[in-house]
């Protein structure tokens, strides 16, 4: 029997972000800062980000209209309490979109649902989005409800990791695990450098998949290796979320890409062992700058990065649902094969935690 991923679902908002049209309403609203528009333009333009989707259409007014931008005093900013509201409207459609692909794609019924593991840190409330999603998927009444909160962007590997520890001691399982994040509500009202930058590259959306065990895993399914979790020493303090009167506010240290290039290395080859390197990569794309220090560290092609960077290009970072977007990008990206085909899975969250994860893909 072969532990797999028996199926993948993502989805995102209606409401798409163009970099080019959003950077010109920051412009705009820069006009009397020349100095920081420039530098705010220079950032938008180089982060790797074309597109991505938003659950709030008011981002996408001009800047005087934009309840997220402080440039007309006549427009109340969104409060902490206005954005949790929005994240509970939000959340649970989105989720409930990406679970419902998941479970499609691994032609498993609900009624055999055992576990779910839900991830998000953009929002809460209770019950929680774990006990909604039950009851919405109508998942048995005694399914194991395990919620995954405020781990940041590595929580998507930490549900994939903790779905297959559950499914090696029940081999009868199945886990559906779903992970939503709606980063653009948490764009905060300031044109900070630091705040700027978080904002270029955050978007939002969901993912799912099915964990379980098959006698053989089916063309475009993974099969899921050992997994382990690092905590980097020293760099606690370079990922913070902090709560404030105007949501959740994103500190991210400058230093993280060379910390990742610097202390990833020693790790992925000791976990991955003494056989070559993995052909496949699916790199949490956190930013433009994590996935070129992964790429330059291994010697890593274009065609490696290619399902991490389009995901990035496309959709943005949307924290924990990130990385089955790129597993799902890598089904059809990865190269045709005639059998298995070895790779690795890598994501980054606040500690600095490292999830890393080995797969192996059927095409």
């Amino acid at each position: 029997m072969h532990l797999t991923i028996m199926g993948i679902g993502t989805a995102v908002p209606a409401s798409r972000l163009e970099q080019r049209n959003t950077a010109e309403r920051l412009e705009e609203a820069l006009k009397n800062d020349p100095e920081r528009s420039k530098w705010a333009t220079r950032i938008f333009a180089h982060c790797g980000v074309e597109t991505r989707y938003t659950c709030e259409p008011n981002l996408l007014e001009s800047a005087g209209q934009c309840r997220y931008v402080p440039v007309s005093p006549e427009v109340a900013i969104p409060t902490t309490e206005e954005r949790m509201r929005i994240y509970e409207r939000q959340s649970v459609p989105l989720a409930l979109r990406a679970a419902t692909r998941a479970l499609e794609d691994s032609r498993v019924a609900t009624r055999e649902i055992t576990h779910l593991i839900v991830a998000s840190c953009t929002g809460l409330f209770l019950p929680g989005l774990d006990a909604v999603l039950a009851q919405e998927l109508d998942l048995p009444r005694d399914v194991t409800r395990v919620p995954l909160t405020f781990l940041g962007c590595a929580a998507g590997l930490t549900a994939l990791r903790e779905a297959a520890r559950i499914a090696r001691a029940e081999p009868a399982a199945k886990a559906l695990v779903v992970a939503v994040e709606l980063c653009t509500i948490h764009i905060q009202p300031t044109f900070d450098k630091e705040h700027l930058f978080t904002a270029a590259f955050f978007g939002d959306g969901a993912s799912a998949c099915v964990i379980g065990h098959s006698e053989k895993p089916s063309s475009g399914q993974f099969t899921l290796g050992h997994s382990r979790c690092i905590t980097l020493p020293e760099t606690s303090d370079t990922m913070k979320w902090t709560v404030g009167d105007y949501g959740f506010r994103l500190e991210l240290s400058p230093r993280i890409p060379r910390i990742i290039g610097d202390a990833v290395p020693p790790i992925v080859e000791t976990f991955w062992g003494k056989t070559p390197m993995p052909k496949l990569w699916a790199i949490h794309p956190g930013g433009r700058a994590i996935i070129d220090a992964v790429a330059h560290t291994f010697r890593l092609t274009d065609e490696q990065t290619e399902a991490s960077r389009s995901v990035l290009r496309e959709f943005g970072n949307m924290s924990s649902a990130t990385i089955l977007f790129v597993m799902d990008a890598l089904r059809t990206q990865a190269p045709a094969t005639d059998g298995l085909t070895e790779g690795i899975a890598l994501a980054f969250g606040p500690g600095v935690v490292a999830e890393l994860l080995r797969f192996s893909y059927r095409p």
